[in-house]
């Protein structure tokens, strides 16, 4: 299956980041994917390696999905493959700036969720520190948690990794807002974060946050809606969405999406009215630009025809993902992501 896919990746892109859904059995069986996917991918690409994850959650349309982000590089564009504790990651560098865009961020999964979440964070600070990003630098975090909703000693898996969160994003000051990012669960893998981030050379391109006048702030959240950790219930931070704009043009990457009014839930609601009001928010976040893909996760895999069906009604016409995932809280059946250029 790996083959395939690597068979049908884009020959006239520079590939930087590459992400795989798949559904191992257990941890053990997934060390053990994860290996083999680091060496096809060592031998496919040689030292032009693009960042790397294997996430831990069943494809809805495949046994095995690769998520790829690519450009079609000009002679501007500068693209270097480098590795960081066997971690590949990918850096471009342009006259607008230098982005970065890594992943693979692990520790040891048989650990707390709690001290694997503070050495994933430890990881991503050196690989910032080395390469000259500050920690407000990232733009697009994207942080699977395994079991996200479920408790271990007391402890919520999703608040614990947020205490961590917490803890790295308090030694910057976040001038543009925190990153765009989803937190999602998966059934194995322990905690995984890919990221994307951007210091900026020129003064047309800046990042911005988005807000959704209909939801409040995660970062603002109350604590009635938080879990208990110990007796720490630090806030998800991370804004609804990001723009990153460069003269006449703009990126937005669309965070975690989901049937959230103000902090509530949308209680008692079934998956057509949530998927209906997850793209409403979707849709005062993006604006005039347009959506490019989605990757939508459902708590339940019965409900992948009818999700599929509804989205379709968009006529959307793009890449869309379907995986099944734990959302980070029990009520919600379906939260989507994505991005969209103008």
């Amino acid at each position: 299956m790996v083959d395939h896919l690597f068979a049908q990746l884009p020959k006239n892109e520079s590939i930087l980041r590459l992400a795989f859904f798949g559904t191992p059995p257990s941890n053990e069986e997934y060390l053990k994917r994860r290996t083999l996917l680091k060496e096809k991918t060592a031998t496919y690409f040689g030292n032009r390696r693009p960042a790397l994850s294997y996430v831990s959650q069943p494809p809805l349309h495949a046994p095995l999905l690769v998520e790829v982000h690519s450009i079609i590089a000009g002679e501007i564009d500068k693209i270097t493959h480098k590795r960081f504790q066997n971690k590949p990651y990918t850096l471009l560098e342009n006259p607008e700036g230098r982005f970065l865009f890594a992943g693979g961020f692990q520790s040891d999964i048989s650990t707390s969720i709690e001290q694997q979440s503070v050495e994933v964070f430890c990881q991503i600070e050196e690989l910032l520190k080395l390469e000259h990003f500050p920690i407000h630098s990232i733009i697009r975090q994207w942080n699977y948690i395994e079991q996200i909703s479920c408790f271990s000693d007391g402890n919520q898996h999703y608040q614990s990794f947020n205490n961590a969160r917490s803890d790295f994003y308090a030694k910057d000051l976040w001038p543009s807002g925190y990153p765009a990012a989803t937190g999602i669960g998966t059934n194995l893998g322990g905690v995984l974060v890919d990221l994307d981030a951007a210091v900026f050379t020129s003064p047309g391109t800046f990042v911005a946050a988005i807000d959704n006048p209909l939801q409040t702030a995660a970062h603002a959240y109350s604590e009635k809606v938080l879990e208990a950790n110990h007796t720490k219930k630090e806030t998800p931070k991370f804004e609804r969405a990001k723009s990153l704009t460069s003269d006449n043009r703009r990126l937005v990457y669309i965070s975690g999406t989901a049937a959230i009014r103000g902090e509530e839930s949308l209680k008692e609601a079934g998956l057509e009215h949530q998927l209906h009001i997850t793209m409403e928010n979707i849709t005062r976040l993006t604006g005039k630009a347009q959506l490019i893909m989605l990757r939508v996760y459902l708590k339940n895999k019965t409900d992948y025809a009818s999700a599929e069906r509804l989205i379709n009604e968009y006529n959307l016409f793009i890449p869309v993902s379907y995986m099944c995932a734990d959302v980070c809280r029990d009520e919600l059946l379906i939260e989507i992501e994505g991005i969209a250029i103008e």
